[in-house]
């Protein structure tokens, strides 16, 4: 089964940087720590801190979906993070081992 490259987009709403700046670090932790989880990596874009890009990769897309199905994900994604967002668009891809 190939592995999977997710890239997420955030832009950050303006006033919620620092809400969202704390969350992320124990989003990538949590994250880490899944089985099937390579990597989960967090960027801010040069010149706009609110643009922020997220790269993760999972050992199949059965890890992504577990993710998505992690407790951590859906709260610390789904009910604090996204609606501090002023867009959210997460792209899945098939990677080259």
């Amino acid at each position: 089964m190939p592995e999977l490259q997710v890239i997420a987009r955030y832009s950050v709403s303006e006033g919620k940087e620092d809400e969202v700046f704390g969350l992320l670090p124990r989003l990538a932790e949590a994250s880490r720590a899944e089985p099937g989880n390579i990597s989960f990596e967090v960027f801010h874009a040069l010149g706009d801190a609110r643009d922020v890009v997220l790269l993760e990769r999972y050992d199949s897309p059965r890890a992504f979906a577990a993710h998505r199905e992690s407790l951590h994900f859906k709260d610390l994604v789904l009910r604090r993070i996204a609606p501090l967002l002023d867009s959210r668009v997460v792209t899945t891809y098939e990677a080259d081992a």
